[in-house]
């Protein structure tokens, strides 16, 4: 039986035709743990677990990946808030998570990583980004240029002017196009930080 999906980019159902038959994967972003979760963090997880299940049953070996975000500044704030760290703010809120999503018997994924063990990559990627042409250092940011991306807003099928007017914050004097969003973000001394070409952040 050849499995349907639809494909958000079409609009349509159509068979889904893997990579590769024996490892399938998916990645599916996970929940920013500063605080308890609420209705809306839940149903990506049902609906990834779903699928999840369903993969599954067609095929050998699934790989369902799906992060942990344990550092951004609603997390730095709490932790400094409760005088912790943010990994042990970060690991009781995951530890929430967890629990919460048991009860409503989502498998877990395969892979869990957290995004503090995998800074090394990220400024990896950022770098390769930079010498592709794709993100640009300014005031000890750096920023993705959506502007070398002509297919940016392709999947959500909004156009930038749009994404631009619909901005709710006002636009970093640092930024050559207001769609720019970071990459990588300087960190004061008493924040959580870590080294890079670009310094601490």
């Amino acid at each position: 039986m050849t499995l349907h999906l639809h494909n958000t980019l079409t609009q349509q159902k159509e068979p889904f035709t893997p990579l590769d038959p024996q490892r399938v994967t998916m990645y599916v972003c996970g929940p920013t743990v500063y605080n308890f979760v609420h209705i809306g963090n839940a149903r990506p997880v049902v609906v990834f677990d779903t699928l999840f299940r369903l993969l599954q049953r067609h095929y050998p070996n699934v790989v369902y990946a799906r992060n942990i975000t344990d550092v951004d500044d609603k997390i730095n704030n709490a932790a400094k808030e409760n005088n912790e760290s943010i990994r042990t703010l970060a690991e009781r809120y995951a530890d929430a998570f967890h629990q919460d999503m048991a009860q409503l018997n989502a498998l877990e994924p395969t892979i869990e990583p957290y995004a503090t063990d995998n800074i090394d990559a990220m400024i990896t990627q950022i770098q390769a980004l930079i010498t592709n042409g794709h993100a640009y250092e300014a005031e000890g940011h750096v920023l993705f240029q959506v502007s070398t991306d002509k297919q940016y807003g392709k999947l959500s099928k909004r156009n930038m002017e749009d994404m631009i007017a619909g901005a709710r914050v006002e636009v970093a004097p640092y930024k050559k196009d207001p769609a720019d969003f970071v990459l990588w973000k300087p960190s004061p001394d008493d924040l959580p930080g870590w080294d890079s070409p670009w310094g601490r952040g």
